[in-house]
């Protein structure tokens, strides 16, 4: 192993702790490699580099990843519940090609309870498809958790899936026909009225409270074990297990897997990063997207306390001038947004992002300039390197890759990417439609529109036959045979 990589890394062990999480190793290219989870981050990721274990020498995969391992990273959690969370999201996002299992959008399950039904049933699922339905979960432990639903059928008398209660009158349901009525010693005939009270009390039980029913069961369990009945005890016991993991809370995170810590958190580590006087609670970053010189646009897309503040994404179309040059762009764009802002008396961002380098960032400076605006806080991010650049001379930065700070900035730059190539895309797609009958001679305005009015969409007219087109009001047998020509000739 290199020496300089093998310091590297003892560095990095020295760094774990003892606590649960997960690790994530990358290659010399920051490519990621694999994503493991751990009880003890430290104990579990020393194995892999420590020669004396067996593992390095029995399993050929391991040997070959561990020869490519550059450098790791770590989220620690607070539970092993959160750990495996957490690991299933991380492999589905990066897809690393050492982890075989998880790769698939296979989700963890909930429990999903539609309370609009007379007697609503604790179903499982593994998508949240239904607004007005309420959902627990997600849940890890798949065994422990149908465990767990048993036990809750029998001790409050709920529905599953696969019940199918029976209407006896006007008031009352038979929840069984069958053996399942004597599993639970709670009534088997009961009022719509009666059974909110067991979804309630069954809610609460997954909310946590299971103080009352785990102080039972360990009850029972000491008594079967003192009559030397371990199978019985043994059982009970695994019950138990069952209802810790179910109910033991989990945190839910981000699907930008910033970090595991909280934004605020990661707001701070932006600030001291960049050196700013206040935390950047507002901010805003450009990007400006173009098919050679062709249909410029420009979007802007604003981040609120860490997070994406979608109502106040704009967009728009470069008005002066035609053709291909980034600067140009985004002083245009910087001037119209700020020069709007500071007419409407509204109040700046505490950080502007360009998407690019200097030469950018001077152009969206030499725009607040000209217009009298006394600049915010102002930085580029340029691509290549994930360098962070500065208008007034100061030297480039390159935070860590698993910085949060440039996470957040890496969330920021790709929202305004994506924004602005969809918005690109779509004046694209509009200008074909548009020029399809833009180039047959012999329609104007009023008829193209109604043209397209009476098929609706281009693909439409374009499956059109003969009769079809002369059904168009305006359109005469010689025009509607030309243009079924022109049609047929794009084909």
């Amino acid at each position: 192993m290199n020496p300089n990589k093998s310091t590297h890394l003892k560095e990095q062990l020295r760094k774990l702790p003892n606590k649960p999480g997960v690790y994530i190793m990358y290659d010399r290219f920051r490519q990621t490699l694999y994503v493991g989870k751990a009880k003890n981050l430290k104990k579990r990721v020393s194995t892999y580099f420590q020669a004396s274990r067996r593992i390095n020498h029995t399993q050929p995969k391991i040997r070959a990843l561990i020869a490519l391992v550059d450098d790791f990273d770590f989220r620690c959690v607070n539970s092993e519940s959160e750990a495996l969370l957490l690991e299933s999201q991380l492999i589905k996002k990066y897809k690393p090609r050492y982890n075989t299992s998880l790769k698939d959008d296979k989700r963890f399950l909930l429990i999903q309870l539609n309370l609009k039904e007379a007697l609503p049933k604790f179903r499982l699922t593994r998508n949240k498809i239904y607004k007005h339905y309420r959902y627990y979960g997600p849940f890890p432990h798949s065994s422990s958790l149908r465990k767990t639903l048993n036990i809750m059928k029998q001790k409050f008398g709920i529905l599953l899936s696969d019940a199918t209660p029976k209407k006896i009158g006007d008031k009352e349901w038979r929840l069984y026909d069958d053996a399942r009525a004597e599993l639970s010693d709670l009534p088997n005939v009961i009022t719509e009225e009666a059974y909110k009270k067991r979804i309630k009390d069954a809610c609460q039980f997954l909310e946590g409270k299971t103080e009352e029913t785990i102080q039972d069961l360990e009850g029972k369990m000491k008594a079967f074990a003192q009559k030397q009945n371990y199978e019985k005890a043994g059982a009970i016991r695994d019950h138990i297990i069952a209802i810790e993991q179910t109910s033991k809370r989990t945190r839910k995170f981000e699907r930008n897997l910033i970090g595991i810590i909280s934004e605020s958190e990661t707001l701070e580590c932006l600030q001291k990063a960049l050196n700013l006087n206040a935390l950047p609670a507002s901010i805003e970053c450009f990007d400006i997207s173009h098919i050679s010189g062709s249909f410029c646009v420009a979007s802007m897309v604003r981040f609120q306390d860490g997070k994406p503040d979608r109502k106040n994404y704009r967009r728009y179309k470069i008005k002066s001038f035609v053709g291909n040059d980034d600067f140009r762009a985004i002083e245009e764009v910087v001037a119209r947004r700020y020069k709007r802002l500071e007419k409407e008396g509204k109040a700046f961002p505490d950080l502007i992002v360009i998407d690019g380098g200097l030469g950018q960032v001077h152009a969206a400076l030499k725009a607040l300039m000209y217009e009298n605006i006394n600049p915010p806080n102002l930085i580029g991010l340029a691509k290549k390197n994930e360098t962070i650049v500065f208008p007034d001379g100061s030297p480039s930065l390159n935070l860590p890759f698993r910085d949060p700070a440039l996470r957040l900035l890496q969330h920021l730059r790709d929202e305004a990417h994506y924004y602005a190539n969809n918005f690109n895309a779509e004046l694209r797609s509009k200008k074909i439609k548009e020029s399809i009958l833009d180039d047959f001679k012999g329609f104007g305005v009023e008829r193209k529109s109604e043209v397209i009015r009476h098929f609706g969409t281009i693909e439409k007219l374009k499956q059109a036959g003969l009769d079809e087109i002369l059904a168009v009001k305006g359109i005469g047998p010689k025009t509607g045979l030309k243009l079924l020509e022109y049609l047929q000739s794009l084909a």
